[in-house]
This record gives C-alpha cells, structure tokens and sequence, in this order.
C-alpha cells in the first residue's frame, strides 16, 4: 500500500496566525497531490490546547495557533471539501502535540497492509515535515520515502532548501 502524508495543511499555517503567502502558494499543488494519490492518506494535525503559552514550545514560539477545534486547527478548506469527495476508508486523521508525531510509524503498521511507500507533503518543511520523513524514515528503513518538495513550504525559503538537503542526505527522495 501507498502511503500519502499531508503534514498540518491547517488554517493556522496558511492564512492565520502563522500563515504565509509560501504556504497559501502550496494549497493547489496539495489538493492535486491528493486527487491524483492512488492509496492510504493520512492528514496531520498540529493540536495544542488552552495552555499552550507554558509549553515549551510556546515559550519558543509565543504566537498561539491550532488550538483543539478552533478554526485556524481545522484543515484548509480547499482540502477538507476535497476530502468529502473520497473513500473515507483511504482518509485518516492524527493530532500530534509537536513537530514530529511518533505514533505515525504505528498508525501506518497497524494497517495490516505491506508498506510499498511513504510521501509527505506539507507545512512547514523545515519543522514538521523533517521530523515526520525522519521519524519514517528510523522506523521504516527500507521503505521509500518521498518529499514532494513543490507540495511544501519552510518558514524561509532558506530554511525549506536546507531541509530538503538534510532529508536528501539520508536517503529520502526530494521530487
């Protein structure tokens, strides 16, 4: 089985408190991915709650987003309708608490289903989607794993470049 990972493509990094025009130029290439994916996808969910200014991220990053069932934490609404439209059974949903989600590699495995491949697209290349591709990438080793680079966005373009370099060096392909 196909696996397609769509790493936090939430109001919040898109057009809200830590939106971007490079996120907001993504969405189409997204919503084609999806539509012409053939397999399992599943979306992330950056998921923080009333508390969050005294996590350490936070503290990190004093900008509240994707707060549980607010409407910067929902999925744009570009991919959501496109989500109405497919087999429910291929769409699946994760909130993470942090960048990388390490139940990912467990949700996939408990599919019962020969992992064929992995690719992620997304937001933000450089925080989310580099821990995600290497938390794949420690549990399934022999896996391909794939970064659509034109399906993502970094923070900086800087930052997008340098992480794609990074995933690139241990063997995750960059499209």
């Amino acid at each position: 089985m196909k696996f397609l990972i769509v790493v936090d493509m939430q109001a919040d990094f898109i057009t809200g408190s830590l939106g971007s025009e490079q996120a907001a130029a993504i969405v189409p290439n997204v919503v084609e991915k999806i539509k012409q994916f053939d397999g399992r996808i599943i979306f992330t969910r950056d998921t923080h709650f009333g508390d969050y200014m005294e996590t350490q991220e936070g503290r990190k990053l004093p900008v509240p987003h994707c707060i549980k069932d607010s409407d910067g934490w929902q999925i744009c609404d570009e991919i959501r309708k496109l989500t109405e439209t497919l087999p429910s059974n291929h769409i699946s949903y994760i909130d993470k608490p942090t960048f990388g989600c390490v139940k990912l590699p467990e949700m996939l495995a408990n599919f019962g289903e020969t992992i064929d491949s992995i690719t992620l697209c997304g937001l933000c290349t450089d925080i989310c989607v580099i821990s995600n591709a290497m938390i794949l990438k420690a549990a399934f080793p022999e896996v391909p794993i794939t970064v659509d680079a034109s399906c993502c966005a970094g923070v900086t373009n800087e930052s997008h470049t340098t992480a794609l370099e990074a995933m690139r060096a241990v063997q995750i392909e960059i499209t």
